[in-house]
């Protein structure tokens, strides 16, 4: 399922390919992106490729159940972000969902809307049974998208996130085919 393409009313969400390098470098290199972020801003261009490069290969792997989109937004192709679902065990039934978006697109509802199509194509296409998702505990806007979309904070993990601030608290949340 390379070239995967996901539509909502305004935000396309497509597979990543090669072409996204400088805006994935960009995004990744945002201080303010950064903040409750675990992977650390990259020290080159070449760092964020290694990153693409295996994001590119998870999404053409045969039988793939893993996706790392672009989010664009609709009539102008302007990248605006990053979503990705990460699956679980097959028997399990579940998959994490996480998203990353260019503080220029925050509070538009575009991560909310982003969001909801993941968990849509989870459970309608995936026919998964959970997903899942997990935030710094300080993270506001992530906490207000995740229970915008649905999902129920289920858990609180201790300094689970090594920040550039230091251990963060984790909020878990989860949204079952159910709900």
């Amino acid at each position: 399922m390379n070239n995967l393409h996901l539509t909502t009313e305004r935000l396309s969400l497509r597979t990543v390919s090669a072409a996204d390098l400088a805006h994935i470098h960009e995004l990744h290199s945002l201080p303010e992106t950064d903040e409750f972020n675990t992977l650390g801003i990259p020290e080159n261009t070449g760092q964020t490729k290694v990153i693409l490069d295996n994001w590119m290969a998870a999404n053409n792997r045969e039988h793939n159940r893993s996706y790392i989109f672009a989010v664009e937004l609709t009539g102008g192709n302007k990248f605006a972000g990053l979503a990705g679902i990460n699956p679980g065990k097959e028997k399990y039934r579940n998959a994490e969902v996480w998203f990353k978006f260019h503080y220029k697109y925050w509070n538009k509802g575009f991560a909310t809307e982003t969001l909801k199509k993941l968990i849509e194509f989870c459970f309608k296409d995936l026919q998964l049974h959970r997903v899942e998702a997990g935030c710094a505990a300080g993270n506001a806007g992530s906490i207000k998208v995740l229970e915008k979309a649905g999902m129920k904070r289920e858990a609180h993990t201790r300094q689970l996130l090594p920040l550039k601030s230091g251990w963060s608290d984790n909020y878990g949340y989860a949204i079952l085919e159910t709900d």
